[in-house]
């Protein structure tokens, strides 16, 4: 549910922008800065870069039992927003809290997880993100056309009655049981957590690579998120609602792909092949998009290829390799710290990117989307990890040359020494 909010506030905003934009009366600039600071970017990386390290200081529970309450305060003061500081403001408290949440969401269900069933499981948080989507643009269908702003004010508000129900449901959540190990000894509780992240070499390799795929890939997808109803207004569809119905087909086959893709063979082929096929489709979609002659099938076209592609690529196995590649004591550190490297990624190009179509079109900001998507498949393509179907704990193990958490390294003590070797076959 940090997924579907973080996605529902995000297209909240990207449906909104033109009449926020006509309401206060500002220019290109304001409406970048606007989407800059939102959950989209700026906003959402600083939530992470507070969200990760407390996450793992103070356990995962911790931040599912406050960021819902500045979240709720934030899509209020957009839902009622009667200037342009106060919207600035709103987007900011919604961006923190969004982006403290969902590196926590994303620990918690790989660490919850049975291994042979990880990608299936962090897959759900992936459903939900393409849920918000999908929601979110029909709300905008059917309350924007006809109620304009208004409208608009309505699918905040909805959001906050999302959050309020989430959060009370939340409530009753335990404790991630892996944390509780880790922070149970007091030398992986307490002395381990960025310091430590950043002074072993295959932390860094990790985050680069991490980055590698996440960040280049987020780049583009922060900007589609928020501005893709001005894309298609700039290759020609002016209708609002057909702009609006052009992303709800585009999500839907997201969540189809999500399900019928990543969901069901995440676990079981090879993650290297199902990660290039949707890298590589996600570049198919921007080249027919760039190159061939704007027209509804090719625009529907376009759709559905970043609908499959978003659905098995870059975010999914983001979350999952994430989760992986780090130890317990500092997991959600480094997730919060990729979170607002790639936030911020997708920050300094919002503040230019309505600007940049407005002026040179399409095919211009095109062709530095497929440049960054092939950078994308070219880092997952080469340097995927083998972790699949193996406990956080063997991969610990194979990685650090020990467990650091107290709870495996008990139940690694109790098995023979060649235990400690692990095969990438296991």
């Amino acid at each position: 549910m940090s997924n579907y909010i973080e996605a529902g506030s995000i297209i909240a905003i990207a449906t909104s922008l033109t009449l926020w934009q006509e309401r206060f009366g500002v220019d290109d600039f304001a409406v970048g800065l606007l989407a800059a600071i939102s959950a989209n970017a700026f906003g959402a990386a600083v939530g992470a870069a507070i969200g990760g390290p407390l996450c793992d200081r103070y356990g995962r529970k911790f931040i599912y039992t406050y960021d819902l309450l500045l979240y709720m305060l934030g899509v209020l003061l957009a839902a009622f927003a009667v200037s342009y500081g106060m919207l600035l403001v709103a987007f900011v408290i919604t961006g923190i809290a969004v982006g403290a949440g969902v590196p926590a969401s994303w620990t918690y269900i790989a660490e919850e997880a049975p291994p042979e069933r990880r990608a299936k499981h962090v897959g759900t948080a992936q459903l939900a993100w393409s849920m918000g989507p999908v929601i979110g643009f029909l709300l905008a269908v059917v309350l924007t056309g006809p109620l304009g702003l208004l409208g608009s004010r309505i699918i905040f508000l909805h959001l906050f009655v999302v959050a309020f129900v989430v959060w009370y449901i939340r409530q009753g959540l335990s404790e991630s049981a892996k944390w509780k190990s880790s922070r149970d000894n007091a030398d992986t509780g307490r002395t381990r957590g960025m310091r430590e992240l950043f002074s072993n070499r295959l932390n860094v390799k990790a985050l680069l690579f991490l980055f590698g795929i996440y960040g280049f890939w987020g780049v583009v997808a922060g900007q589609m998120g928020i501005f893709m109803p001005r894309v298609y207004e700039t290759a020609g569809v002016e209708s609002a609602s057909g702009q609006n119905l052009l992303q709800v087909l585009m999500w839907s086959f997201t969540v189809l792909s999500t399900y019928f893709g990543f969901m069901q063979f995440g676990d079981r082929i090879s993650r290297r092949l199902l990660y290039t096929v949707g890298a590589a489709l996600g570049i198919v979609a921007w080249v027919l998009l760039v190159f061939v002659s704007a027209s509804l099938p090719v625009l529907m076209l376009f759709a559905v290829c970043w609908g499959v592609s978003a659905g098995i690529g870059s975010q999914a196995f983001y979350a999952v390799w994430t989760s992986e590649l780090f130890a317990t004591p500092y997991r959600a550190s480094a997730q919060g710290l990729l979170f607002f490297a790639a936030r911020v990624s997708i920050g300094l190009l919002s503040y230019y990117f309505p600007t940049m179509l407005a002026e040179q079109g399409v095919p211009a900001v095109g062709l530095v989307m497929i440049g960054l998507l092939v950078l994308s498949l070219v880092i997952g393509a080469v340097w995927a990890p083998n972790t699949q179907g193996r406990s956080l704990e063997d991969i610990e193990v194979e990685r650090y040359g020990e467990v650091l958490s107290e709870r495996a390294a008990e139940g690694t003590r109790a098995l023979p020494d060649q235990s400690l070797k692990s095969s990438p076959s296991r």
